[in-house]
C-alpha cells in the first residue's frame, strides 16, 4: 500500500498499520484531509499484508476537530447537510470495518477528532491528552455520531454533561467512565496500541465486540432517558439562556439512542445542520476565529518576539498576585518586589489564594503549590534583582510620580532590551514613557480581576512603543493563555470606556423615571453577567465616578458626569467596600439603599420626573444605541480600529454574551442605519451624550457595516 501521503504518513509493524495524522496547525478534519485518511484506510483495508490498523496524531493533537472555516459562509441546509453525512458515513466504514481498529490518541481528541476515536474499536490515550465534545461552544452539536456513541461508551448522564458544557476531560476521568480502554506514557503510546492491535489479530479481543454501536448495555431504559433528558434541559435552560445547541444535543439522545444507529445519527446529522445555520452559531464561530487572530497586526509581521523567561513582578496586591498566579503557571521565573517584607509575606498569601479555586477542584495539591513558589518565585525589596529581567510588569499605586519614579531608577538597571510593561487601568502610558531615554521598551499590559481568571489581556501601545516590544508582548500574552487585543493609548483605553459607554445610558434613564430594578433586570437577561448598579457596587461608585470625571476633563462637554451621578457620589455610599451602594449590603440579603432612594426621589421633585414604565425593549435599545456610538467615537480616535478585536475585548473583559457576538456584530444586526436614528432620538430627549459620532452618521449614509465582507 502507498505509504506516503501529504498529510498522513503509513508504517507497517508486524501486519499492523500505522497511520500518522499530521494536518498542521492543529490536525483539523478538511476536507483534503479527510479524503487523503479515507484513502489511507480503505488502502489498508484491503491490502491483504495488513491485519490491524492503528490512527495516531503528531505534536499535541489527535485529531482537535473538524475545520469550522468550512462553514463560514455556508447558508443552505441542502448544500451543507449531504457533506455532513458524509463525514458520519465515513467513521460509520470505520466502525463496521472488517479489520479492527485502534486509536492511538497522543494528544488533544476533540469534537470530530473523540467522534473518529469512538468508532475505533479500541482507544489508548497518552497521558496527558485531553479527549471531549466542545461542539456546543460554537454554537453546534457532535454532527458525526457522537450523541449516539458517547453514551453508549459512558452512560447518558456524562455523555450529556460532556455535550452541553462542552468541557474536555483529563486521561484518568476518561479511563474511569469507560471512553479510553488503555492509558500509558507518550513514548509507549504506539506500541501499546500496536500490542491492542495484536491481540485483535490474535483473538483474544473480539472486532464484532468491540463495535461500539453494539455496546448498549450503558444505555438507560426508555423511561430513564426521558427523566435524564427531562432534567438535563432544565439544568441548560438556567445556565444557557440564549443558547440553542445544548437543547438540540438533548433532542438527539432523547430522539436516538435507539437500535437503528444509522437512522439515528441522520437525525444528529439533520440537528446539527440547523445548529450550523443558526446566527447563534455564526456568532460563536466569529468569536472563534477572532480569538485566534487577536493580535496579529500588519505592523508586527515578521518580527520574531523576544524570549521571555524571566519576569519582574512590581507589587503583590489584588492584580500583582493574580498576575504572579499566571507567571508561575506558566513556567516563568519570577521575582517579586515590594516596598518591604511584611508586605511581601502578605503578597505571598495573596498569591497562594489565586490558587484555592484548583486546589479545591483537585487540579493540583498543596504540595504542588509549594514546590511551584520554592522552585520559581523570589521575593525582594531591592529593584537591583530586576538586573536580569526579561520583562519587568509594574502594579503600584496609580500614582504617576511614583511609576515614573521606579522606571527611571529600572532604566539604569535592567538590559536594554528588557520590556516595561504598566498594569495601570487609568494613567496615560505615553506620559508614563515620557521619562525614559528609550520610550519604544514601554507598553501598557491591562489585565482585569481577577487576573489568574479573566482571559482578556488589553495591550496598549503608547505613541512610541515599538514593534519589537509589541510583538514580544503579543506572544507573552499567548504564552499566559489570554487573548491579546491591541489598543491604542487614550483615556479608559478601550474596554473601560466602552464598558461606560454601554452602562452610561442607565443614569440618563433612571433620571428620565425609569425603575432601576428593572434596567438590572433587562440587562440581565439581554446576558450581561450583570446590571449596571450591581456593577457600580462590585467595582466602586467612587471608582466610577472618578473615572467620569476624568474622562470630562481629557475628552470634553459630551462626557460631562450627569447631575443625578454628583447626587449619588455625594451620599459617601460607595459599594460592597463601604456596606452599601445602589444596595445596601448590612443584613442576610442585599436590598435598595434607602440614601439612594432619597437622592433619587429628591432629584425627580426637583425636576418634575414622574416615575415611568418603559418596554424593556427601549432599555436595551438605548444602552446599545450608546454603546455603538461609543465604539464608533473611539474608531475615529484611532485608539482601535478592529471591530472583531473590539467585540472579543467586550467579551472576554465584561461578559458581553458571546452568542450575541459581540457589540458590533449585534450593531450590523439590528442595522447601522437604524442605531443612527435611535441616537437622534436620544440625543433631542437627553443631549449630547447622545450625538452620533461622525463615523456612524457616515456609516449610515453609505449603507455600510462595521464588518465588512
Amino acid at each position: 500500500m502507498k505509504t506516503d501521503y501529504k498529510t498522513i504518513k503509513v508504517e507497517l509493524r508486524d501486519g499492523v498499520a500505522v497511520l500518522t495524522m499530521n494536518n498542521p496547525p492543529v490536525n483539523q478534519l478538511s476536507e483534503h484531509f479527510v479524503l487523503e485518511l479515507a484513502q489511507a484506510m480503505t488502502e489498508a483495508f484491503t491490502d491483504a499484508n495488513v491485519k490491524a490498523l492503528v490512527l495516531t496524531g503528531t505534536g499535541n493533537n489527535f485529531i482537535a476537530g473538524a475545520d469550522i472555516t468550512q462553514l463560514q459562509g455556508v447558508k443552505d441546509k441542502q448544500a451543507l447537510q449531504p457533506k455532513v453525512l458524509e463525514m458520519a458515513r465515513f467513521l460509520n466504514s470505520i466502525e463496521m470495518a472488517s479489520k479492527p481498529v485502534i486509536a492511538a490518541i497522543n494528544g488533544n481528541a476533540l469534537g470530530g477528532g473523540l467522534e473518529t476515536a469512538m468508532a475505533c474499536h479500541y482507544r489508548v490515550a497518552a497521558e496527558e491528552a485531553k479527549v471531549g465534545q466542545p461542539e456546543v461552544q460554537l454554537g453546534l452539536i457532535p454532527g458525526a455520531g457522537g450523541t449516539q456513541r458517547l453514551p453508549r461508551l459512558i452512560g447518558l448522564p456524562n455523555a450529556l454533561e460532556m455535550m452541553t458544557v462542552g468541557n474536555p476531560i483529563d486521561t484518568k476521568k476518561g479511563l474511569s467512565r469507560g471512553l479510553l480502554d488503555e492509558v500509558t506514557t507518550p513514548e509507549n503510546l504506539v506500541d501499546a496500541a500496536v500490542n491492542a492491535a495484536k491481540k485483535f489479530v490474535s483473538g483474544q479481543l473480539k472486532l464484532e465486540e468491540r463495535r461500539t454501536r453494539f455496546r448498549v448495555w450503558r444505555l438507560p431504559s426508555a423511561a430513564e432517558q426521558k427523566a435524564v433528558c427531562n432534567g438535563a434541559r432544565f439544568m441548560a435552560m438556567q445556565k444557557a439562556q440564549g443558547y440553542i445547541a445544548p437543547f438540540k444535543v438533548i433532542d438527539a439522545v432523547e430522539k436516538g439512542l435507539s437500535f437503528d444507529i444509522e437512522k439515528d445519527i441522520e437525525q444528529e446529522v439533520d440537528l446539527f445542520c440547523e445548529c450550523a445555520l443558526t446566527d447563534v452559531s455564526r456568532n460563536l464561530i466569529g468569536i472563534f476565529l477572532s480569538s485566534r487572530a487577536a493580535g496579529r497586526l500588519p505592523r508586527t509581521e515578521g518580527i520574531e518576539p523576544a524570549p521571555i523567561k524571566r519576569v519582574t513582578m512590581l507589587g503583590g496586591g489584588v492584580m500583582g498576585s493574580g498576575i504572579v498566579n499566571l507567571l508561575l503557571k506558566g513556567g516563568f521565573e519570577t521575582v517579586l518586589w515590594d516596598i518591604n517584607d511584611d508586605v511581601l509575606q502578605k503578597d505571598v498569601a495573596a498569591i497562594r489564594k489565586t490558587f484555592a479555586y484548583p486546589i479545591k477542584k483537585k487540579k493540583m495539591t498543596e504540595a504542588d503549590l509549594d514546590k511551584m513558589i520554592q522552585g520559581q518565585l523570589r521575593t525582594t525589596t531591592s529593584l537591583e534583582d530586576a538586573k536580569d529581567a526579561d520583562l519587568v510588569i509594574e502594579a503600584v499605586v496609580e500614582n504617576m510620580k511614583i511609576k515614573q519614579d521606579i522606571w527611571k531608577k529600572l532604566e539604569s538597571i535592567c538590559r536594554p532590551d528588557t520590556v516595561f510593561a504598566t498594569n495601570t487601568s487609568a494613567l496615560p502610558i505615553s506620559e508614563m514613557a515620557s521619562v525614559l531615554q528609550d520610550p519604544g521598551r514601554m507598553i501598557g499590559l491591562h489585565f482585569f480581576n481577577p487576573a489568574e481568571r479573566m482571559p482578556l489581556l488589553e495591550i496598549i501601545c503608547a505613541e512610541k512603543t515599538s514593534d519589537q516590544t509589541l510583538a514580544t508582548s503579543v506572544a507573552f500574552g499567548r504564552a499566559i493563555k489570554k487573548v491579546p487585543v491591541v489598543v491604542n493609548d487614550g483615556p479608559g483605553f478601550y474596554v473601560s470606556r466602552q464598558l461606560g459607554g454601554l452602562f452610561g445610558a442607565a443614569v440618563y434613564l433612571s433620571a428620565d423615571g425609569v425603575d432601576a430594578a428593572q434596567m438590572e433586570r433587562v440587562v440581565k437577561e439581554f446576558g450581561m453577567p450583570m446590571g449596571p448598579a450591581a456593577l457600580a457596587d462590585l467595582t466602586g461608585i467612587d471608582i466610577n465616578y472618578h473615572v467620569g470625571k476624568t474622562f470630562e476633563q481629557r475628552l470634553g462637554e459630551r462626557y460631562k458626569v450627569h447631575p443625578l451621578t454628583e447626587l449619588i457620589y455625594q451620599t459617601g455610599c460607595y459599594g460592597r467596600k463601604t456596606g452599601a451602594g445602589y444596595m445596601d449590603y448590612s443584613g442576610p440579603n442585599p436590598v435598595p439603599n434607602p440614601k439612594v432612594i432619597e437622592v433619587v426621589q429628591k432629584y425627580y421633585a426637583d425636576n418634575n420626573v414622574q416615575p415611568k414604565k418603559v418596554p424593556d425593549q427601549e432599555i436595551v435599545d438605548t444602552m446599545l444605541a450608546l454603546g455603538i456610538n461609543e465604539a464608533a467615537l473611539i474608531m475615529e480616535e484611532g485608539i482601535i480600529d478592529r471591530p472583531a478585536d473590539m467585540d472579543l475585548a467586550m467579551i472576554y473583559g465584561t461578559g458581553f454574551p458571546p452568542y450575541r457576538g459581540g457589540l458590533l456584530r449585534y450593531a450590523d444586526a439590528w442595522g447601522v442605519g437604524k442605531v443612527h436614528e435611535k441616537l437622534l432620538e436620544l440625543e433631542k430627549k437627553y443631549g449630547l451624550r447622545f450625538k452620533p459620532a461622525k463615523l456612524l452618521k457616515e456609516m449610515a449614509e453609505s449603507g455600510k457595516t462595521f464588518y465588512q465582507a
